[in-house]
Formats: C-alpha cells, structure tokens, sequence
C-alpha cells in the first residue's frame, strides 16, 4: 500500500509564498523596465518612434528577403553542419582529463588579464580610432588590394592543386618517413625531459641572481632618462622643425619625379603602339 506523503510545514509554505512574491515582484518590475524602454524609444511626441518603426519594417523585410536566397540557405546549412560537428567532438575534449588543467589555465589568465585590460582600455580605445581612420583614409587603395589577393589566390591555387595530388600520391612515403621519424625521436624523449628540467632550474637560478642588477639597472636607466628629458626633448623639436622645413623640398621633388614618370611614360606608350591615335600628338614636358 503506497504511503501518503507529508503535507508540507507552515515555515516551507510561508518560504514558497515569500519566494513565489519576490519572483512575481522582480518579473512585475522587469515587464515595467521593458515597457519604460519601449515608450520612450517609441515616443510619438517628436516623430522619432514612427521613423524608427518604419525603418525597422524596412530592414527586418530586406532580412527575410535576403535570408531566403539560396547563398543565405547554404551558409546556414554550413553553420548548422560546423555547429554539429563542434558539439560531437567538443563533448569528449569537455570531459577528458586534460581539460582540467586547461579550465585552471583559462580561471589564471583571466584574473591575472582583468587589471591588465583595464589598464590598456583607455590605449585600445584611442588605438582603434585612430585604426579606424586609417582603413577610412586608405579606402581608396582597397578595391586595388582586393584585386592583388585575389590575383594571388588564382596564382597559387595550381600550385596548392598540384602539391596535394603529390602528398596523394606519395602517402606510403609519407608514412614511412613519420614512422623513421618517430622511431628516431621517441628514445630521446626522456633524455630531452631531463636536459629541460635541468635547463629549467639553471634557468631560474639565473634570473633569480639576475633580478636584483637588473632592478637597480632599471631604476638608473630611469633617473638617467629623468635627467636627460630636456636634451631628448629639444632633439625631437629639432628633429620636427627640421622636417618641417625639408617638406617644401619633397613635395616639389615628388612633383616633379611624378612628372618625369608621366613624361616617360607617355614616350614608351608612344614607341609601343604609335598607330593607336594617329590623329592625336601628345607633348608632355618635364620641369
């Protein structure tokens, strides 16, 4: 005969009625937060929201064109096949012993890396301005830079071809030359073990000696460096005026050696085809 389970103490029905109030009141407030967003993302008052909404119709319509088109539909039988493929392999690499060490590795890096980002931030960020405005400024020369890799690419794909039809065709070479190798190889493993151990505590032997020299080295590098600030200073000055007043100079001699080239240049199309415009006669003069 099945026994009938206990009904429940007052304590844990007051615990659930307390929990089953918080989580109400926490998924109330969240819905008020996400209601707040909405209406003032969607503000009709200036005619921003309708605008907005319009724009939103427009691009998700241009998404689920676009996403209908057979190159979208491959690509995402290619993710959907990588995803698979990672999670069939990734599920005994999560579980194998060596993943331990390499979650504790990751768990390090990560709290030994968070002071050291924060510190970078502000760099990176000014970095990635000013790369910015470089890719902007260069803009011009990408269409050119497209066209070389992609000549590059048509260049080597013969030759990729051809290498693997050679590796295809020598695989019996191939593996007896990685059994000679390993053959060769795996006696000198422990021998190898032991020379890097001893090279490891030799090693930390040196740069235990060599810290304290290398610190107060440091610290006179540094006040040297303080000292000489005003010298190093006024040769930078220099050193900008100087080019300040030489850029005259290489603006005109770039002008002019680009003229030279233009000047040469039409001579030799001129001496290459002299029929391609007989009616037309052409004097470039250099100077």
């Amino acid at each position: 005969m099945a026994t009938i389970p206990p009904l429940p103490s007052r304590d844990d029905v007051l615990r659930m009625a307390r929990n089953t109030t918080d989580m109400t009141g926490q998924l109330l407030d969240t819905a008020g937060n996400i209601t707040r967003i909405a209406l003032n993302t969607f503000d009709p008052r200036d005619g921003s929201g309708a605008e907005m909404l319009r724009v939103l119709r427009r691009t998700t319509a241009e998404l689920a064109e676009a996403s209908a088109s057979p190159q979208a539909q491959e690509a995402f039988h290619r993710i959907v096949d990588t995803l698979t493929r990672l999670g069939t392999t990734g599920a005994p690499l999560a579980v194998h012993p060596v993943s331990e060490p390499a979650q504790a590795l990751l768990a390090a890096l990560g709290d030994s890396l968070l002071p050291v980002l924060d510190a970078v931030e502000p760099a990176v960020e000014e970095f990635a301005a000013a790369l910015g405005e470089l890719v902007e400024a260069a803009s011009p020369l990408l269409p050119a830079g497209a066209g070389l890799a992609a000549g590059v690419l048509l260049a080597l794909t013969p030759v990729l071809r051809s290498a693997a039809e050679v590796l295809r065709d020598g695989t019996p070479e191939l593996r007896r030359i990685a059994d000679a190798l390993t053959s060769a190889v795996a006696p000198l493993i422990p021998l190898q073990v032991s020379l890097a151990e001893r090279a490891a505590t030799a090693g930390a032997g040196v740069v235990r000696a060599a810290l304290p020299p290398l610190a107060d080295l440091t610290e006179a590098a540094a006040a040297t460096g303080k000292a000489a600030r005003p010298v190093l200073v006024a040769g930078e000055e220099l050193l900008v005026s100087g080019l300040e007043q030489l850029q005259p100079l290489l603006l005109s001699g770039a002008g002019w050696a680009g003229r030279v080239v233009r000047a040469a240049a039409v001579r030799v199309s001129a001496a290459v085809s002299p029929s391609a415009e007989p009616g037309v006669v052409v004097a470039v003069a250099a100077g």
